[in-house]
């Protein structure tokens, strides 16, 4: 019945789509090529929603509707073909993908999100609903560093569902949290679709990348606030954890140092380098422990040192060498290289070409004024020399008080990190040290390097990819096996994303050669639409776009169509991307082709029902919507960090 359901509601929202295009047809006065191109992108629509390939349902409309629009040549029409596939390959900034495809699924097979979860669970387990928060940071971490949806909600759904169902948490708290925490990675750097949205609207993927990171942690921090406000309120939605579930075990030998488990852990090892009741503990091993608590103090210690130096060297001046008019200079000079080419014989007598009357005369006087000011200023000169010899020596400034305040906080961090830092608090920093920090310098590498200009997103790409071979070397999971699996995966979606390129490519050519687009263009214009008008209608048909299609389809088949309407309304694409990416969200959460969903269905428990699901989606989806209203609202939230870094 429920299959039926689907069914029916599909079925019924591709009637819907032709029998909008028939009435567009019926309606028009004379239907022109436009009206051809706009059937053209109703059947493409409908036919992917009936089950056909993206990729070749572009290039089969599109060729079809191009022989028609070459009025049935068919040499044209194959040009078209071979020219635009030529375009799709030559795009560089496609490389950078089975880059980013190779490094998640590498890192996925490293084994790492078990341990991560484990990790985080027990760093959070004081917030209010700590399971679902621990799941959402868990995802949002482990997204960025895959950017694989399907992996990550599939990982979570076999990891963090049956530990929130036996804790008593809510079917729907715990389904729409991995859900929405899994599709992160669409939209946090680095991003497979901001790629594709760059390469398809011609916008910097450094910029984007740089634009998409606080709108990505601002949503992830809405979907925690939302999580922690709900278990607050309803604590039965979220049960609070168990002692049991909260009790951390020690080392044997770190158990013989620690008085209990909840005592301060700096002292006590202090102490126990001279103490008498742990004579059997090898010094060797209290060091070691030291030297994990020490940690943060080390790498304070080294970045605050780094930054005041960074903050109090001046850069070197320059001496800039001043331009003189040839001719000038020493006359004695002038006068012993004379050697040279000189006037010839008779241009200073009557015979040669003489100057007006007066003319030398006037050319010689000059007045008194002016001689004042050359002396003033050759007076003034050694001065000049002197004040910038002394800017030259002086090497170094005094610290800005910025400086002094961030190192004030963040001394008071430490100390207070120290204050609450006890044994079972360091089991669990050791076991973030050896799941969360590995992905965290990981991410921080090659994002850092390509929103700080260090590398191009395809040289980043290849950083990390090498990374994680590294990470799943460490963790040893790195065999022929797992390598040969994670080629042939990132073959096979890379070859997806570059037959979409292809299949795009040839629609949209095919599309504005029926004059679809200037149709389009003439739509809305004649609306009249102001600049918010025209985003908010954009980011409806988004929206709805969403619910039958996933998010390739919305970048490839209409980006190409709103982006030529942004200048007409003065919309900056980068802005335009960024409300996409967190539109974009829906189509994976959106009934009834929200892949997330299938993805948890595919992996939970037989009782946990598809409507369940769904119905977990909803709360998530709305915040969505809060998140794109804020953007639009603020949008320094998403542009303030490509503008201070590159304009």
């Amino acid at each position: 019945m429920k299959i039926k359901k689907e069914l029916w509601f599909g079925f019924s929202l591709m009637a819907l789509i032709i029998a909008g295009a028939l009435a567009m047809l019926i309606g028009a006065e004379k239907i022109s090529n436009g009206h051809i191109g706009l059937l053209m992108l109703s059947l493409v629509v409908v036919a992917i929603m009936l089950g056909f390939p993206t990729a070749f349902t572009l290039m089969g409309m599109g060729m079809i509707f191009t022989w028609l629009a070459y009025d049935k040549d068919t040499s044209k029409t194959l040009d078209l073909m071979v020219s635009a596939a030529f375009k799709v390959m030559g795009n560089d900034v496609l490389i950078s993908i089975p880059l980013f495809v190779f490094m998640g699924y590498l890192v996925e097979r490293a084994n790492l999100i078990e341990k991560l979860f484990k990790s985080l669970h027990l760093a959070l387990m004081r917030l209010p609903g700590a399971l679902a928060v621990a799941t959402l940071v868990t995802c949002a971490v482990f997204a960025t560093a895959t950017g694989i949806v399907g992996a990550v909600v599939t990982l979570m759904g076999l990891l963090a569902l049956p530990q929130m169902l036996r804790a008593g948490y809510d079917v729907k708290m715990s389904a729409g949290a991995i859900t929405a925490g899994g599709c992160l990675g669409i939209l946090i750097p680095p991003s497979v679709m901001l790629i594709v949205y760059g390469a398809t609207a011609g916008v910097s993927v450094v910029q984007l990348y740089a634009g998409a990171f606080f709108p990505g942690l601002m949503l992830a921090g809405l979907y925690i606030g939302y999580v922690i406000i709900v278990a607050k309120l309803k604590p039965s939605m979220a049960p609070p954890l168990s002692e049991k579930e909260r009790y951390v075990p020690l080392p044997p030998l770190l158990e013989k140092v620690a008085p209990s488990h909840g005592a301060r852990a700096l002292p006590a090892l202090l102490n126990a380098l001279k103490g008498q009741r742990n004579q059997d503990v090898p010094t060797s091993y209290i060091l070691k422990q030291l030297g994990v608590v020490l940690m943060p103090a080390i790498l304070f210690a080294v970045v605050a040192l780094w930054s005041y130096s960074s903050v109090t060297t001046l850069p070197p001046v320059e001496e800039e060498a001043t331009l003189q008019a040839m001719g000038e200079g020493n006359a004695e000079e002038n006068q012993e290289s004379a050697g040279g080419l000189q006037a010839p014989p008779g241009s200073e007598d009557d015979d040669g070409v003489k100057e007006p009357p007066g003319a030398k005369d006037e050319a010689v006087k000059e007045p008194a004024d002016a001689i004042k000011e050359q002396a003033a200023a050759a007076s003034a000169t050694p001065a000049a020399v002197t004040a910038a010899g002394e800017t030259a020596a002086q090497s170094t400034q005094p610290a800005p008080t910025g400086y002094w305040i961030g190192l004030g906080a963040g001394a008071a961090a430490l100390a207070v990190f120290y204050a609450l830092l006890s044994f079972t608090r360091l089991e669990v920093f050791k076991m973030l040290l050896t799941s969360f920090f590995p992905l965290l310098v990981l991410i921080l590498s090659v994002l850092g390097s390509i929103v700080m200009g260090l590398a191009t997103p395809t040289e980043a790409a290849a950083v990390g990819a090498l990374g994680g071979f590294l990470l799943a070397a460490a963790y040893r999971q790195l065999t022929m096996d797992v390598v040969k699996e994670s080629v042939f995966l990132t073959a096979k979606t890379s070859a997806m994303v570059c037959w979409l390129f292809v299949g795009s490519a040839i629609f949209s050519a095919a599309f504005a050669l029926l004059g679809g687009q200037e149709l389009v263009e003439k739509w809305v214009m004649s609306m009249n639409l102001s600049k918010t008008e025209f985003l908010i209608l954009s980011q409806v048909i988004i929206f709805i776009l969403g619910w039958p299609l996933e998010w390739t389809e919305i970048i490839v088949i209409f980006m190409p169509i709103f982006i030529p309407l942004l200048d007409n309304f003065g919309v900056d694409p980068l802005f335009f991307g960024l409300l996409v990416a967190l539109n974009l969200q829906t189509a994976f959460l959106s009934p009834p082709v929200a892949m997330a969903a299938f993805y948890l269905k595919g992996v939970s428990p037989p009782h946990v029902t598809l409507n369940q699901i769904f119905a977990g989606m909803m709360p998530f989806m709305g915040i969505q919507v809060v998140a794109i209203f804020l953007l639009y609202q603020f949008p320094a939230i998403g542009l303030w960090l490509p503008q201070v870094l590159y304009r």
